[in-house]
């Protein structure tokens, strides 16, 4: 006869039995949940930098495990249904990114590990107790854009040293843009540099706010995040036809038109991403699993676009680029 303490002892073994043990048992794939924060066209090559990092760890798509797309197409009330939705399907693992769809997640549950890919600052946001020790059912990867203001603004002026006024452009819904606006006013304000913000919060919204800023700004200031990542090629048409420089968080809006991008590595942190899933899937909780910071940074500067703007990119900068688009 077992003893209540051996009953309870083999209650909690069974509770924290890995999910990949459960679903092998169950004969059953392992199910992740992908909600998109952008699109399939925008964002869709994070998605192919995670999945190719599972197949390495031996996570092989339709036969140990599925993974469940959602795109919100920078929509919090498309995320909030799509993540509500993963939680009904009882997905195993949900994996997301940026700081608002990460709490929407999250808002869906506090049961199912959640693993952000992206998150600007996930401790001052309350997504997690500490880098260290997140607690709770998340864990991810930091991308610390909040950190990397002052970097962005002052590689901005090395190539527009004219400048004498900066617009910022955020998404009114996104928590962190009003930190980043600050930072970037309180980088600005000893130099004489005047600041201002435009907000919208969604796509009709960037030619009125690109229009104003062209009257009233030398240069553009754009905020990472999910909208104006699934809307970057717009922001960049309107940019350059305003002839506004403009600079970036991650390569992305580069690639399209952009000036400038300085920032993490962003299929890199995807792959790592998929570390975290495979160790929760071995049976690591996520709040015991520290929250990483970017490890590699790529500044990056599209030529095609400085000569459109009449710009001279000092030789300095582009010997210091990690990539040159021509």
């Amino acid at each position: 006869m077992r003893t209540r303490r051996e009953f309870i002892t083999l209650l909690g073994g069974a509770a924290a039995w890995p999910i990949a043990a459960r679903a092998q048992q169950s004969g059953k794939a392992v199910r992740i949940g992908f909600l998109g924060a952008g699109s399939q066209a925008t964002a869709g090559v994070w998605l192919s930098a995670f999945a190719s990092r599972l197949r390495e760890l031996g996570w092989i798509e339709d036969r140990n495990i599925n993974i469940d797309v959602r795109w919100a197409e920078g929509r919090n009330d498309l995320s909030a249904e799509m993540a509500a939705d993963l939680v009904r399907l009882k997905v195993d693992v949900i994996v997301t990114y940026s700081t608002e769809h990460t709490q929407i997640a999250k808002q869906a549950t506090s049961t199912i590990p959640i693993v952000f890919a992206l998150a600007a600052d996930p401790v001052g946001s309350g997504l997690v107790a500490s880098l260290a020790r997140p607690g709770g059912n998340l864990t991810g990867l930091s991308t610390q854009n909040v950190d990397l203001t002052s970097k962005r603004f002052e590689l901005l002026r090395e190539i527009v040293p004219s400048l004498r006024r900066l617009a910022v452009l955020s998404n009114g819904n996104n928590p962190t843009s009003m930190t980043e606006i600050n930072i970037v006013r309180t980088a600005a304000s000893p130099l004489g540099i005047e600041v201002s913000a435009s907000e919208i919060f969604g796509a009709e919204d960037i030619a009125p706010a690109i229009t104003r800023i062209a009257k009233q700004a030398d240069a553009l200031f754009v905020v990472g995040e999910p909208l104006t990542f699934t809307h970057r090629t717009r922001i960049n048409t309107l940019a350059l036809a305003a002839h506004l420089p403009t600079t970036y968080a991650t390569r992305g809006y580069v690639e399209v038109g952009g000036l400038m991008s300085y920032g993490p590595n962003f299929p890199a942190s995807f792959r790592r991403a998929a570390d975290y899933v495979h160790k929760i899937l071995l049976g690591a909780k996520p709040g015991d699993l520290p929250v990483e910071q970017p490890t590699r940074y790529d500044l990056v500067v599209n030529l095609t676009t400085a000569k459109a703007l009449d710009l001279t990119i000092p030789e300095s900068f582009l010997l210091r680029a990690d990539e040159v688009i021509e």
